[in-house]
C-alpha cells in the first residue's frame, strides 16, 4: 500500500475535476470504478475509486481518493493497493507507487 496526504487551499469543484482528469489521463488503462459525494453542514466530501493495469507488476492496482473541503480549505487522502504478486507478503509496490505518482504530480504543482 502507498499513501499520499496533503492539506491545501483551492476551489473544491475545480480541484476535484483536475484530480479526475489527471488520474484518468495519466494511464490509458485507468478507469473510474465508483464515486460517492456528500455534504455535512459546511463540509463537502468526495470519494473516488480508480483502477488501472500496472505493466511493471503485471496486475491491476486500485486507488481510493478522498477529498474533504470546508470552504477553500481542502484535505486530500489517497491510497493505493493491489500492486503485489506475492501470496503472503508484498514483493513489490512499484505499480502502487507509480499510480500514486500521477496524483502526486498534480497536487504538488
Amino acid at each position: 500500500m502507498a499513501k499520499l496526504e496533503r492539506t491545501f487551499t483551492g476551489d473544491f469543484d475545480r480541484v476535484l475535476v483536475r484530480l479526475d482528469q489527471g488520474v484518468l489521463g495519466g494511464s490509458m488503462s485507468a478507469s473510474l470504478e465508483d464515486t460517492a459525494s456528500f455534504t455535512m453542514g459546511n463540509t463537502r466530501v468526495a470519494v473516488r475509486m480508480y483502477e488501472r493495469y500496472s505493466w511493471t507488476g503485471s496486475n491491476r492496482v486500485a486507488m481510493c481518493l478522498t477529498l474533504v473541503g470546508e470552504g477553500e480549505n481542502l484535505r486530500l487522502t489517497a491510497m493505493t493497493a493491489g500492486g503485489s504478486q506475492a501470496m503472503f507478503f508484498k514483493v513489490n509496490t512499484w505499480g502502487e507507487e507509480a499510480f500514486l505518482d500521477t496524483l502526486r504530480d498534480i497536487v504538488d504543482k
